[in-house]
């Protein structure tokens, strides 16, 4: 059991993680990290993956001993501080995979046959006015993946049957039947479409940066489901709109939710607002799953999924 109160939920939570919350504990709400804080004796902080969580206000918490977030990325916690201060932290992998490679598959093709644009084009009577633009298919070409681990490799798997060649990259060569590149520019300029699907780290910041983008080139596509930080946004928005590659599809930004308006007013770009995992099930089994490494917390028994920093 998890006592009354002693887990201060920090940050907003949608309708449906709140409903699976209340069905199972009775945190203090903290939405607004601006506000006051609640008093009291808190042993833990459960949190969303996009709400970050300042060591200034674990500075105010001695207490707590444990953070459990929902989300595979825990870029959003101050590891160094948790690791000093012996304080113990658990993600959600696994459970979104599914939600988040079927998004990735749906922006591939809404990037490449442009079904937005074809869309608005049936909606705006353009039809009778004339036919709408030849566009690309995906069969026969090279797809590259940044970042083969968990949600890499379900991607995968769901690629194989679009008669596509697969390759990727990442820190080490895996027991796996598509072609290894060491580095990303190299994979990159074997690709005609790239997804990003690694954890945003030191080693990834602005990884695919100008360089990427060129070995890429103009009949190359871009696919971020990772981290915004892992792209350097400047030099993707030059590279959109001098045509130097030939689109991306991003579901994640450096600032969210307020993404460059660059990126607004070009058209070969696909946009969602960082919705790989909103799907009802899937914030359901992750909320699950962060309630239950608060419970292995409290009964002393070792984290479902600990974040080992």
């Amino acid at each position: 059991m998890i006592p009354v109160n002693s887990v201060l939920q920090v940050g907003q939570f949608p309708e449906v993680m709140q409903a699976a919350i209340d069905r199972r504990i009775s945190p203090v709400r903290f939405p607004d990290l601006n506000a006051n804080l609640p008093p009291g004796s808190y042993e833990s902080i459960l949190i969303r993956s996009n709400t970050q969580l300042p060591a200034q206000l674990l500075e105010k918490l001695p207490t707590v001993k444990m953070v459990a977030t929902c989300g595979v990325g825990y870029d959003n916690l101050p590891l160094d501080y948790l690791k000093v201060n012996g304080i113990k932290a658990s993600n959600t992998p696994g459970v979104l995979n599914d939600a988040v490679c079927e998004l990735a598959i749906g922006m591939l093709f809404g990037l490449l046959r442009r079904i937005p644009q074809a869309h608005e084009f049936v909606k705006s009577t353009a039809w009778s006015k004339g036919l709408f633009t030849v566009t690309t298919t995906l069969a026969g070409k090279q797809v590259g993946i940044a970042g083969m681990g968990r949600i890499g490799q379900d991607l995968a798997k769901r690629l194989e049957p679009f008669k596509v060649n697969l390759a990727y990259t990442g820190p080490t060569r895996k027991e796996l039947p598509y072609e290894y590149f060491s580095d990303i520019q190299s994979l990159a300029k074997a690709s005609d479409v790239l997804f990003l699907a690694c954890p945003a780290t030191p080693e990834t910041e602005k990884m695919i940066n100008a360089e990427v983008l060129e070995a890429l080139g103009p009949q190359g596509y871009l696919i971020n489901i990772a981290r915004g930080s892992v792209v350097d946004e400047a030099a993707l928005l030059v590279a959109l709109q001098q045509k130097w590659i030939a689109g991306a599809a991003l579901d994640v930004f450096e600032n969210e939710p307020n993404p460059n308006p660059g990126f607004l007013n070009i058209d070969n770009v696909l946009l969602t607002p960082h919705i790989g995992s909103a799907t009802s099930e899937t914030r359901q089994l992750m909320t699950n799953l962060a309630i239950d490494n608060l419970e292995a917390f409290y009964n002393k028994k070792p984290l479902l999924t600990e974040v080992k920093n």
